[in-house]
């Protein structure tokens, strides 16, 4: 397993040869093994030969591109509905202008859920965007097993808690603005992510950082990479053995960034508290009280859409800390 740029990079193959032989199994072992160590440091790696097609992933990113390079009122037919059945509104949304952030970006939730809404340009923007989200979903479910047999949990225990279709999955389309001396160089604020897990796909551009040990590690692209990282829900559950990272987007001048990122997440009724096995087990105190992940939800929502006068007021998991 190598470090590209800052980021340990673990390669997936072993993961996708059946039962394997002796070599297979001893370089699942070792995956494993770097995964979990990524994720109690500061939460993030790469994976290669990760199930996502090369092409797929290129025409993922394509297509928003051309999108977002429409037309305000083009993009306005697929603007999101605030009032819809989703947590967040599926469909085109555009930052309030006094966001600290510059970025837009369009929601895409599990397909079947049929909550979605897809522009009618550019040509075959739902098929290629749909099977992402499925490529992605199943990259999910491999990373859940990865984590729960490095953790020492039994099979399908994380699934336990996302494999719902209330859990609202979703993927999510952005596109961020050239810095300008105006507007400053914030792409994306500071921050965890409040789901469970994350996978990022970006094109050429570059920004985003990852802070490790007091310092911003850029995550620069690599071909035919996904970057992973952990969630707050993920950070409760272990009882902080695995650390939901700080990381935020740094935008540049003259250059538009895309990216794609999807978010696996917990059912909205799922009861979120440190898991004994990380607790009483072993004889360590909470460091989290419980709560229902929807309610953590709306708060996070509160921070995007209705953005806090004062730091202080910012919601994150430290407001359930003990």
């Amino acid at each position: 397993m190598a470090a590209a740029k800052g980021l340990l990079t673990v390669d997936l193959a072993p993961f996708f040869i059946g039962d394997g032989d002796e070599v297979t199994r001893a370089a699942r072992a070792s995956a494993i093994e770097t995964i979990v160590e990524a994720c109690r440091t500061y939460g993030f790696f790469r994976v290669v030969n990760h199930g996502v097609p090369g092409e797929l992933v290129s025409r993922s990113l394509e297509l928003p591109a051309a999108f977002f390079a429409l037309p305000d009122e083009e993009k306005a037919k697929v603007v999101a509905d605030p009032d819809g059945a989703t947590p967040i509104p599926a469909g085109y949304f555009r930052l309030p202008s006094h966001s600290p952030e510059n970025a837009e970006y369009l929601l895409i939730y599990q397909p079947h859920l049929g909550h979605n809404l897809y522009p009618a340009n550019p040509h075959k923007f739902r098929e290629a965007l749909d099977e992402c989200h499925k490529k992605l979903a199943k990259l999910g479910i491999l990373v859940q097993e990865i984590l729960a047999e490095g953790m020492g949990l039994p099979p399908g225990f994380f699934q336990e808690y996302t494999d719902s279709d209330s859990s609202f999955h979703f993927l999510a389309a952005l596109h961020y603005f050239p810095a300008t001396e105006e507007g400053g160089t914030v792409g994306l604020s500071k921050h965890e992510d409040g789901r469970a897990l994350t996978f990022l796909l970006q094109d050429n551009v570059g920004g985003l950082e990852v802070l490790k040990d007091g310092e911003w590690v850029p995550a620069e692209p690599i071909d035919g990479t996904i970057i992973v990282n952990i969630g707050d829900l993920i950070q409760v559950l272990t009882n902080k053995k695995l650390k939901s990272a700080t990381h935020r987007v740094v935008r540049k001048p003259g250059m538009h960034r895309h990216s794609l990122v999807y978010f696996l997440s917990i059912d909205a009724d799922k009861w979120i508290e440190p898991l004994p096995e990380f607790t009483d087990k072993v004889s360590e105190p909470l460091s989290y009280r419980g709560f229902r992940h929807k309610e953590y939800a709306e708060l996070r929502n509160r921070n995007k859409f209705h953005p806090p006068a004062t730091p202080k007021e910012f919601y994150n998991i430290n407001y359930y800390a003990i």
